[in-house]
Order: structure tokens, then C-alpha cells, then sequence
């Protein structure tokens, strides 16, 4: 294990020294993939108050609104530049039947959540209301399908329902409910966690069945679907490869699942309470995401060495305990300045391979696991994950530039070896080059030296996200604790940019 675990750390070995020293060398020559906005993907599962009080209060709600979707949520999410949005599930796809979810509010059959809290949900956030709001947003809608008990007409039919332009019985029906013209539906997942709670299927079963249920899922009307499949989580390499052997040639995109979770007490741990080594253990685990990523991509490209299919990494982030005091399994948790650093380090490892990663969705979008938003009553409050989505956002669709990194690291348990600084680097279509760099180190400052090979700053500015404490997060009654701030701390030089930056801080730097 230990072995393996060392391909994590691509920085060089370095000794830990009380003044710390990092290099930085960007190649902008060398920058050739674009990183797709889609890796800044959210996902909203109807799961505790996601949906219900969190995007959704219906129009005639005390709580300010804009056609029933939270008025501060919803500008929170434009300001984010959200680029594609999940919806139902998640595990509450399986169990979703859409027709349940169209028509008059009031006359709609009321389900419960059997996956999640056994809670009673009145089905008026439907078909209509997710894809209405993405249209709002200017983002495009994955729908998850149900593949675990539903029929193969039965997704026909949602997707005939939404894309159909007219002369179809569902495009009738779409008129009917209030919805002249067809929406543009891009991702169609076809089902979601088929080895476990979409259905506890063989992956050879379920690659017969993805095979038949896309048949099915058909291109109306201009509207071209990108068909994905339900993949593997985490470590089951032996899920992509039957897929990829079975089916790979009938799909757009293949997904994983990849949640930073501790593994060696009964719980998860505490969103808030934890020790440093506790800590570093967690910098660690989301780092191993880049060595599943890569053995999932060695597989796809045996059996898909043009890149064809795209890697969708549809749910990732921490997942910790409840928070004490509320509903179980509603999964509502805090979120730390220790959460913004597994979404600047993950998504940093995602630039690299873009060739093969086309999309990624943090769970979850608002209240639930590693949320952008929490919500109480007519309260609403932004996550430090959210303000490093907000800062990386300047890097969708920029050309990724590589880099060499050299920095100290640190062994932690299980041998996880944690690189103290991570970077990424893009240049966007005006020729800006935006550079965002984490200091995981708690006590030690980083003086960093960055060169940008024939590029000649001629100025820089920058922002940072830091606390006084890694376990700080922003409450409804503090809410601004981890915010960004102004950064000042680099400078041009004849030898390039100095850096300082300091310790459990991420900054993103903007380079003319």
C-alpha cells in the first residue's frame, strides 16, 4: 500500500524545514487541453432539504423568491457560474418516477423518501421546475434515469416528454402542462450506483441492461443526448472494465464515484471537530483520487484509445457525520476551511486530465453533504467550498497549463504522503493567466518562487481564502469567518513571481 500511495505525491521529496521553500514552473508553451467548464458541475439531490427549502419554497413562500426558487440562493448560484446541474439522484433516482412530478401542483401523488430519512415529499419540484431553473441559471441539465424500477418506456417517455418538438403524445402532454417548446436536454444518465442502491446489479447484468435502456433514449428534434452510464465507485476497477469490454461503444461518458470518507472508526467524524491528524489524514484521501482516477482512465483507454468516452466523476467531497440535533439521514453537515481544501486540492488534480474527464459533480449543491449553501428558515449562508468554487471559476474553459511543482511533504497515517503546496495554472481566451495555490501546512508559511517560462508578468493581483483556524466555518449567525479576501502577498521580479503564502491559506492569482 505504501508503494502505490507514493505515486500520490507529485511533489519531490524534501525535507520539512521550519522555513519552507516551494518552486513553481509553468509551461504556457505547453498548454494544449481546455478545462472543461463541466468539472465545476453541482449536483441536487431530492435528499433532506436540497431541494425543499433549499432551492425550492414555491411562489406563494414568506421567504423571498423568484417563481418559487429562493431569491438568494438563486442569485448565489448565478454568481458561481454554475455550468451543469444533476437532478433527481443519486439514489433517489432509482426510486423517481417523473410522471408523479408533472401537472398541477395540488393534484400531484405525494411519495416518500425511502433512501433517504423516510420523508414524505409532495413531488411540486418536478420535470418542469428543475429544467425551468436550469434555464434560469444558464446551465445544462444532467438527468439522472431510472434504471432500478422503472421501465425502459417509462424513460423513453421523460425523455420523448422533454426534448420532443411535436406531433408525439408526450410532447402533447409537455404542451398540456404549461411547456410549448422542448427544452435542450444534454446528459442523460442512464441510472445511477447500479452496483448498490440503483439496484445491487452485476456490472455484466447491468451492462445488458445500459445497452437496452439507451437504445430507447432517442435524439428528438435536433436535441443530441450525451449518454452516460452508471460506473464504478471509487476502487471497482473491475466495474469499468466490464462496462468499457460490454458497452463502451454505446456511451458518451462512463461515472465514478469518489467520496473522501474515513475509514477506520465505526463513524465518519465530526464536520467540525477533528485533530490535525485527522486532518492531514483527510488532505491525504482526497489526494488518492488522482491514483483511482488514473487506474479508471488506464482501462478506458484499452478499450477507448481515441478518448471517445468521457470520465464523469458525479459525485465527490467529504462526507461526514450529521450534524447533532438534526434529521437523520437528511446528511446535513457543516463545512470547514478543511472542505475548501479537499475542493481546491480535487480540483486541481481534475485540470490534469481533462483529455479523459469531462465532468464532475460535488455533492451537493445546497444543505447536504459537502454543500455550497446551507439554509435555515429565510437564512441562507455561503460554505468555504463555495468560495473556492466561486475563486477557481476563472479557470472554466481556460487552457490548462502544465506545471513542475517542487515542495516539502509530510507522511501521515496509513502512509498517505500529503505534498504541503498543490497549484494549477490556466490561461483564459484573453490571454490572462489565472494561478491558484493551496498551503495545506497549519503552522508554516510557504515562500514560493514561480516562473512562467517566455511570459512576462506585467501585473499581478490575487485573492485568498484563509481562518484562524482550520476547523473555522461561516454560521447564520457569523457568516462571514472564511470568505476571500485581497491578496498582497506576491510580487514581480526579475526571476519571476515570489509568493508568499501564507500557512492554511488558497489564493488565486490573476497574471497580465
Amino acid at each position: 500500500m505504501k508503494n502505490a500511495l507514493l505515486g500520490l505525491a507529485f511533489c519531490a521529496a524534501m525535507p520539512l524545514f521550519a522555513q519552507q521553500k516551494a518552486t513553481v514552473a509553468i509551461h504556457p508553451a505547453e498548454g494544449k487541453q481546455v478545462i472543461n467548464k463541466e468539472i465545476y458541475g453541482q449536483f441536487a439531490e431530492h435528499l433532506g432539504t436540497c431541494i425543499y427549502g433549499g432551492l425550492w419554497v414555491g411562489e406563494d413562500s414568506p421567504i423571498p423568491n423568484v417563481k418559487g426558487y429562493r431569491t438568494d440562493v438563486f442569485e448565489a448560484l448565478k454568481k458561481l457560474k454554475v455550468p451543469v446541474l444533476r437532478w433527481p439522484g443519486g439514489c433517489f433516482a432509482d426510486e423517481y418516477h417523473w410522471m408523479d412530478g408533472i401537472g398541477p401542483r395540488e393534484k400531484r401523488p405525494k411519495m416518500v423518501n425511502n433512501n433517504w430519512g423516510g420523508t414524505v415529499e409532495d413531488n411540486s419540484f418536478g420535470t418542469h421546475e428543475f429544467l425551468n431553473l436550469c434555464e434560469m441559471l444558464g446551465c445544462e441539465p444532467y438527468i439522472s434515469g431510472n434504471v432500478g424500477s422503472g421501465t425502459v418506456e417509462e424513460l423513453a417517455k421523460w425523455v420523448e416528454y422533454m426534448t420532443s418538438e411535436q406531433g408525439s403524445p408526450m410532447a402533447k402532454l409537455r404542451k398540456e402542462n404549461g411547456r410549448e417548446k422542448p427544452w435542450k436536454v444534454k446528459y442523460l444518465g442512464v441510472g445511477n450506483e447500479s452496483w448498490g442502491c440503483g439496484g445491487n446489479m452485476l456490472p455484466e447484468y447491468y451492462a445488458d441492461l445500459y445497452r437496452r435502456y439507451q437504445t430507447y433514449c432517442r435524439n428528438y428534434d435536433g436535441n443530441q443526448l450525451f449518454k452516460i452510464a452508471s460506473g464504478a465507485s471509487d476502487y471497482d476497477y473491475r466495474w469499468t472494465e466490464v462496462l468499457m469490454q460490454k458497452a463502451g461503444n454505446l456511451m458518451n461518458g462512463l461515472s465514478l464515484h469518489y467520496y473522501t470518507v474515513p475509514g477506520w472508526t465505526g463513524s465518519k467524524g465530526s464536520a467540525t471537530k477533528f485533530t490535525t491528524e485527522d486532518y492531514y489524514w483527510t488532505m491525504g484521501k482526497c489526494r488518492e483520487i488522482e491514483d483511482v482516477v488514473k487506474r479508471h482512465i488506464a482501462i478506458m483507454d484499452k478499450y477507448d484509445p481515441e478518448k471517445r468516452v468521457g470520465l464523469m466523476v458525479d459525485e465527490w467531497g467529504t462526507w461526514w457525520d450529521e450534524e447533532p440535533g438534526t434529521i437523520p439521514g437528511h446528511l446535513y453537515q457543516q463545512n470547514t476551511l478543511r472542505d475548501a481544501f479537499v475542493a481546491s486540492l480535487t480540483l486541481d488534480i481534475f485540470h490534469k486530465y481533462t483529455d479523459r474527464i469531462k465532468m464532475t459533480n460535488i455533492a451537493q449543491v445546497a444543505n447536504v453533504l459537502q454543500a455550497m449553501i446551507l439554509t435555515k428558515d429565510d437564512k441562507m449562508v455561503l460554505t468555504p467550498t463555495y468560495h473556492v468554487f466561486e475563486m477557481y471559476n476563472v479557470h472554466q474553459d481556460a487552457t490548462y497549463l502544465p506545471l513542475d511543482l517542487q515542495c516539502e511533504r509530510k507522511i501521515v497515517r496509513d502512509d498517505r504522503i500529503v505534498p504541503l503546496v498543490s497549484a494549477t495554472a490556466s490561461r483564459d481566451k484573453a490571454g490572462v493567466i489565472h494561478i491558484s495555490l493551496s498551503n495545506i501546512d497549519l503552522e508554516e508559511s510557504q515562500d514560493i518562487t514561480l516562473t512562467l517560462d517566455d511570459v512576462k508578468a506585467k501585473s499581478v493581483t490575487g485573492r485568498i481564502l484563509t481562518a484562524n483556524r482550520i476547523d473555522d466555518y461561516n454560521s447564520f449567525d457569523n457568516p462571514d469567518v472564511v470568505t476571500p479576501k485581497t491578496f498582497t502577498g506576491a510580487k514581480i521580479t526579475k526571476n519571476g513571481l515570489q509568493i508568499n503564502l501564507p500557512a492554511k491559506s488558497i489564493v488565486v492569482l490573476e497574471v497580465k
